[in-house]
């Protein structure tokens, strides 16, 4: 005879969409004592979303609220505004401002979902937040807890959740990461529990960013800062209304009237707050062939030494293989064939396997040719 799972009391993230409303209901239907929280994180609150883009709005919080009614489930709705401001969006905006390319959702998590809210969740006695997250908590044997990838890699977030480590993982729930089921799916299973949020449109892009445009939102709060836009030897090509509007491996928007001699597009490579330029070159320019990375975070014991395992670049980027290895003021990675895109401020999250390593924020990169 196994002994029954033990209730716990869970705090349900309820952002206002289908995937955090059913796991919250699936936490209930497990037997434990759940309470949901809505997190009001927008500066405007009464704001209402803008198509299928944004979250955090007055219409999410009621979203929200009608689906823990239907669970049958006490709801509230906690302020963090001021401190996603300042951990997320003031965070987003700096690393912009110097030249690097940030994942807010990372941040979001690291420092919003699993330190603010969990700290308090915590202090009030729960156990455990629960949220609609696609990843998987596997407890081993001597009661320490690992991060692997959801069950459907299709719709695997373990990306965006390499920054908890082991404390944080020992209070996190994901009831969706280890069933196999489509997004038609989860939204079928909403519809059958009477979920209104059954059809509702998923969030996209940077939540606190409604209309999708990164670059207004960046040039409302840093102003336009013109500079030149280069080729790699330092030939002007064309300008800019600032460097902050370009990201590491662009094609598009350049605005360069002057054709490259070769005929072949040109991509962003290098982009310089110093001296606020912005350059340009061939794709094969492009190519990194090791980086190093800094503020390492560690969903566990951190490895002792260099190892082999997988890295993943961005939210829904592909798996490449690398040696990494820890160093004093963070990690050293060499990949076994050259990538495209490696942008300073992204995450590299190591994999072994499924399981999530750890994550870092990448501080420079090494072409394979000379010049950038």
């Amino acid at each position: 005879m196994t002994d029954a799972p033990r209730r716990l009391r869970v705090l349900a993230a309820m952002s206002g969409g289908v995937d955090s409303a059913v796991a919250a209901a699936r936490a209930a239907e497990a037997g434990h004592d759940v309470t949901g929280v809505h997190l009001a994180l927008s500066e405007n609150p009464k704001s209402f979303r803008t198509g299928a883009r944004g979250c955090c709005t007055i219409e999410d919080s009621h979203d929200a609220r009608r689906a823990a009614d239907v669970i049958g489930i006490p709801f509230y709705v906690w302020d963090l505004a001021e401190r996603f401001r300042e951990d997320v969006v003031d965070d987003f905006v700096a690393e912009y401002e110097a030249g690097r390319t940030p994942n807010p959702c990372l941040r979001c998590n690291e420092k919003i979902k699993f330190a603010a809210l969990l700290d308090k969740a915590l202090a009030l006695g729960f156990d455990a937040v629960c949220t609609g997250h696609y990843a998987t908590v596997v407890t081993r044997e001597d009661g320490t807890r690992e991060l692997h990838r959801a069950s459907d890699m299709a719709k695997d977030q373990s990306y965006v959740l390499g920054v908890l480590d082991e404390r944080q993982l020992a209070h996190a729930m994901f009831p969706l990461g280890d069933t196999l089921t489509t997004k038609a799916e989860i939204r079928e299973e909403a519809a059958r529990r009477g979920l209104f949020v059954a059809k509702k449109p998923d969030s996209h892009d940077i939540c606190f960013i409604a209309d999708g445009d990164t670059q207004g939102f960046l040039a409302k709060r840093l102003g336009r800062a013109e500079g030149d836009i280069v080729d790699e030897t330092g030939n002007v090509l064309g300008t800019h209304e600032g460097a902050y509007g370009y990201t590491i491996g662009q094609r598009k928007g350049l605005r360069i009237g002057t054709p490259a001699p070769d005929g072949k597009p040109r991509y962003v490579l290098d982009i310089s707050p110093v001296d606020n330029t912005v350059t340009v070159g061939p794709a094969e320019a492009l190519d990194v062939t090791a980086l190093t990375a800094i503020r390492p975070r560690w969903c566990g014991t951190p490895p002792a030494g260099p190892g082999t395992y997988t890295a993943q670049l961005r939210a829904h980027g592909d798996e490449t293989e690398v040696t990494a290895e820890p160093t004093e003021d963070g990690l050293a990675v060499t990949f076994a064939e050259p990538v495209r895109g490696v942008a300073p401020g992204q995450a590299i999250v190591l994999y072994d396997g499924t399981r999530v390593v750890g994550s870092a924020t990448i501080a420079s990169t090494t072409r394979a040719t000379a010049g950038v």
